[in-house]
């Protein structure tokens, strides 16, 4: 049989005139600067877009206007001309008493919603007068042991008025309870308490490596959170499904859209196999996602995640609340990005970065400090981080339309390409059973440890420029940015603090407690409430988690 030829369409023969006509022409004179270009995610950009690279987009079925499905140009009619994206720092570092002398000084400022950063004892389940402490407590994070921390950290801080993000995993069920137990006592109606809870455990076996239990018992006590709070805390979100630390550790961009959907996706199906309606508690599951250097590229990301959260809620879930298909999320600038040198450098990736997650539709955002690849950010740097955020606000006008990007043949074909690229790898983990099979097998931890090296790579061999350090370097200017550090003494201060909890709670109590707290993990039950029981008796945050260990035992990871 002949040949078919495939006939082109009028904007290609537009394309290609022009190719002939103007750009041979001039690229005979003046070659382009180098032989490729690519998106951060090492993925090829083309020269040009054109309506040929959006003709399979479809309006109304792939794009449609701003608070429509499949939302792709936002979840919000309005976008930010009603209101504007809760500006919520990540804080937390040495004591209690710092870290909420800090969330003061922020909210004074003019930062509208709280975000907590833990230690990592504290991530792992460990007391601060624990061995495995020594070293770390209170040095990337607040140190929190026991409901008297809490008490302090939120002394003064109405908790029924201000939301308050917890970047908290494995022991986040414990910590909830510390934060309502907190709110209790502060005369709070827990049925008006706002705010979000992290507590993905599939993303730490990804890719942060914060575990303590193996996985499908630690995916039990994620759904348990779902099924209290659907129940007690209705306006709260336990769960922020987390891609930025995916991306952290070396994911593309595609890769971070990928997998934390699919995440998403298996939480859902986790919560309606434990017989929750995908109704009632998919819509208070949030997104977090990473905001990188690539503008166009994370912008893009941003649209798609929307979009295929959608259609997968309402194709395969058959979900029927418009609020289960809308995707929300918060954004951080990428932390990664940060460089030690020429540190100052960093400010300006920050508000290139911050204004892709704002163009990209985020509901709440987190600006880097430029010295946090030193240390933790000081008083005077966590300020310019937020005056960032203010400035994107009130005097760009990038607020003042909705999705002012939608429409670009350049963001509308890299959506699409996001889309397809994810829907790709749904496939691929949907085969293998399901998102908590593939991390038993080592898929998403391969495919991010390769994109990792490529990358680094693709810097060593100078095809991805970072300024001041493989391009523009100059002598070291970190000697004079002032860093916070944090004195030793802090671990000391927080052990006379538990000393002093243990001294005076009743023993008996707090022993009947996590005996409870025992047999309900042991039958299966919700252990939310055993867990709010033991955290009212001052039982602390090692001992709760050593009462799980009893009966979940402990994750090691395989070798892949």
């Amino acid at each position: 049989m002949p040949e078919v030829k495939e006939i082109a369409t009028p904007e290609q023969e537009a394309v290609e005139r022009w190719e002939r006509e103007t750009l041979e022409p001039a690229l005979r004179k003046s070659p382009e600067r180098k032989q490729k270009f690519e998106t951060v995610s090492l993925d090829p950009v083309n020269r040009l877009y054109t309506p040929a690279d959006t003709a399979e987009i479809d309006y109304e079925r792939d794009t449609s206007f701003p608070g429509e499905f499949p939302y792709t140009r936002g979840i919000h009619p309005t976008g930010y001309r009603g209101r504007l994206w809760t500006m919520r720092q990540f804080a937390g570092f040495s004591t209690p008493e710092e870290t909420n002398r800090r969330f003061k000084f922020l909210m004074s400022q003019g930062q509208t919603g709280l975000s907590v950063a833990y230690d990592l004892p504290t991530l792992m389940g460990y007391d601060a007068d624990s061995a495995l402490s020594e070293g770390e407590v209170g040095k990337c994070g607040v140190a929190v042991s026991s409901l008297a921390d809490m008490e302090v950290l939120f002394d003064g801080i109405p908790l029924e008025q201000v939301t308050v993000s917890q970047t908290i995993n494995a022991p986040a069920s414990v910590l909830l309870a510390m934060y309502l137990v907190v709110a209790e006592k502060q005369g709070a109606d827990f049925r008006k308490i706002s705010g979000t809870l992290q507590n993905d455990i599939l993303k730490e076996y990804i890719a942060q490596k914060e575990w303590i239990y193996p996985i499908r018992p630690a995916m039990k006590l994620v759904v348990d959170t779902f099924e209290f709070c659907t129940k007690n805390v209705p306006k709260y979100n336990p769960i922020s499904v987390s891609g930025y630390h995916i991306r952290e550790a070396g994911a593309t961009a595609l890769q971070e859209l990928a997998f934390t959907l699919r995440d998403g996706i298996e939480y859902v199906q986790w919560g309606v196999d434990a017989g929750l309606d995908v109704d009632e508690f998919v819509p208070r599951i949030s997104f977090f996602f990473n905001a990188h250097n690539d503008f166009f590229e994370e912008i893009a990301k941003y649209r798609a995640a929307r979009r295929i959260w959608a259609r997968e809620m309402r194709e395969r879930f058959r979900a029927q609340n418009p609020r289960t298909w809308q995707l929300r999320f918060h954004t951080q600038t990428a932390g990664v990005s940060l460089t030690v040198q020429q540190p100052l450098n960093n400010i300006v990736r920050v508000a290139i970065q911050a204004l892709a997650g704002v163009l990209g539709g985020t509901q709440s955002l987190h600006t880097d400090a430029y010295d946090e690849a030193l240390a933790l950010p000081t008083d005077k740097a966590a300020l310019i981080a937020l005056r960032t955020q203010q400035i994107i606000a009130e005097e760009t006008g990038v607020a003042n339309t909705v999705d002012p990007l939608g429409g670009s043949y350049f963001v509308e074909s890299l959506t699409k390409q996001m889309e397809d690229g994810a829907l790709d790898y749904f496939r691929k983990i949907d085969a293998m059973g399901g998102m908590v099979e593939s991390i038993e097998k080592g898929f998403p931890q391969r495919e991010t440890q390769e994109s990792a090296y490529r990358y680094q790579k693709a810097v060593e061999r100078g095809e991805q420029t970072i300024v001041g350090v493989n391009k523009y370097a100059m002598d070291d200017e970190s000697a004079t940015v002032d860093i916070l550090v944090i004195d030793e003494a802090v671990r000391e201060h927080q052990v006379e603090r538990l000393e002093q909890t243990r001294s005076r709670r009743d023993a008996g109590a707090v022993s009947n407690s996590l005996d409870k707290l025992r047999r309900a993990a042991r039958d299966g039950d919700n252990t939310m409430p055993a867990t709010i029981e033991a955290v009212r008796a001052y039982a602390t945050l090692g001992e709760i988690c050593s009462a799980l260990r009893d009966v979940y035992g402990v994750y090691e990871e395989p070798a892949f």
